[in-house]
């Protein structure tokens, strides 16, 4: 059972060179992941969040161009970017030795899920490098304070446009506040639905978010220029969050807020829970989350201390494995294990039902045990296998690869059911569809 939850609750399923030389102790494999860097080098082709405000202001600008001369626009637009930077995450997949950081990565980029591709398809994947990876074993203070200045996070949720009705340009221009920052903040990415905060709350919160912005109109202005905090957007005035008076300090007034969020019980409780439940599942004792949200406070949110903690626990390794993989996962483990051809990554993840960047509310993608069985989940996810075992040359022993991936954790009867298999394709579909290979 350990190999099988170093390999897939804790990883992405072995790579070949893992599968034929299996850890001899899985934990520790693990753990000793914690100790290599997270971020990512530089890729050619997948811009920073400056080089992606201007892709986006380029795109804009021939977007206008071609209406005003009704013709068809040449722009690199969201969508080649997302793409790239989804075979980018599948070749990283592919050849990491620290497959456990590209699940943490696919954990908190659910967590501050930025999604609707049209959006912050530009932007989506400079937050996972910029804000995301390097903090993931790190203060959970600088990811938090990272995502909710990225402008992903302001274009995704409207920041960029949020204006202090009492701030130069509000008086100016009459533009008004926008709540969907300061709301997601406290629900979403700190306290949590349940953390006791009021609708005045977030409206204090979202006035203290003016100013934070995207500058996309001022022609003229430098790109270095258009990314932060703006004063001339931001609502004068001290702020009562919580309970507590925040001083109208600018920028810094957003800072000192951040850190008495990141210090609360209920965000320790919140993060900690969505933590558990990402990696171990529903099943999970109670005891578990109480005593990571415990490590969370002790060490100011310290994310390496709490994930050390998480991988060191008894109950993390013998929970039973019944949380149904995501698409995401699947096709990352895919790729990890056997370098498929097709299907095309884009298109394999659409149909199963998991776009890419493209989660259904900001909430992100649901981590709840059985949140992808439905009606066509099983059809669509053996067409997928199907053609991930159509397009192998030379098909793999799955006979052999199962024992490896899956070591003890291999049962009587999807050992029986591929050994009985007609051939090696269907073999390697059987193994792909196995409760071992799509639970975790």
């Amino acid at each position: 059972m350990l190999l099988h939850r170093a390999h897939f609750r804790f990883g992405l399923g072995p790579s070949p060179a893992e599968a034929a030389s299996p850890p001899a102790a899985p934990r520790e494999h693990v753990l000793r992941q914690l100790d290599q860097p997270t971020t990512l080098p530089p890729s050619p082709g997948l811009p920073s969040a400056m080089e992606a405000v201007g892709l986006f202001l380029t795109a804009r600008e021939d977007i206008n161009t071609a209406r005003r001369e009704r013709v068809q626009p040449h722009f690199v637009g969201p969508f080649p970017i997302s793409g790239r930077e989804l075979l980018h995450r599948v070749a990283q997949a592919q050849a990491t030795a620290t497959p456990l950081h590209e699940r943490l990565a696919l954990h908190w980029c659910n967590h501050f899920a930025v999604t609707d591709a049209n959006k912050t398809g530009f932007f989506a994947g400079a937050m996972e490098r910029e804000a995301i990876r390097p903090n993931m074993l790190g203060r959970f203070h600088a990811m938090l304070r990272g995502c909710t200045t990225h402008p992903a996070m302001l274009f995704f949720l409207d920041n960029r446009v949020s204006t202090g009705p009492n701030s130069a340009e509000g008086q100016r221009r009459r533009r008004g506040l926008n709540e969907n920052l300061g709301r997601e903040l406290l629900e979403l990415h700190t306290l949590g639905v349940d953390g006791g905060y009021t609708q005045q709350d977030v409206q204090e919160v979202a006035r203290i978010l003016t100013g934070w912005t995207v500058h996309v109109e001022a022609r003229g202005r430098p790109l270095e220029e258009r990314i932060g905090f703006d004063p001339a957007l931001h609502e004068p005035g001290p702020r009562q969050v919580l309970g507590k008076r925040y001083p109208d300090a600018g920028p810094e007034q957003l800072e000192l807020l951040l850190v008495d969020l990141c210090r609360h019980p209920a965000t320790a409780r919140h993060v900690t829970r969505r933590l558990v439940r990402h990696f171990v599942g529903d099943q999970a004792p109670p005891a578990l989350a109480q005593r990571l949200a415990g490590v969370f406070r002790d060490t100011d949110g310290d994310l390496g201390a709490v994930t050390r903690a998480m991988l060191r626990s008894e109950e993390a390794w013998t929970t039973p494995a019944t949380k149904l993989r995501p698409p995401v996962e699947l096709l990352f483990s895919a790729a990890r294990m056997v370098h498929p051809e097709r299907p095309a990554p884009r298109g394999a993840l659409r149909a199963m039902g998991q776009a890419w960047q493209n989660a259904p509310s900001p909430a992100g993608w649901p981590e709840e045990d059985n949140s992808w069985v439905a009606a066509d989940s099983v059809k669509t996810r053996l067409d997928w296998a199907l053609e991930v075992a159509s397009h192998l040359s030379p098909v793999p022993d799955a006979r052999r690869l199962a024992e490896q991936a899956f070591g003890d954790g291999l049962s009587a009867e999807t050992k029986r059911a591929i050994e009985r298999a007609a051939s090696g394709g269907q073999a390697m579909t059987l193994l792909l569809m196995s409760p071992e290979f799509q639970r975790r």
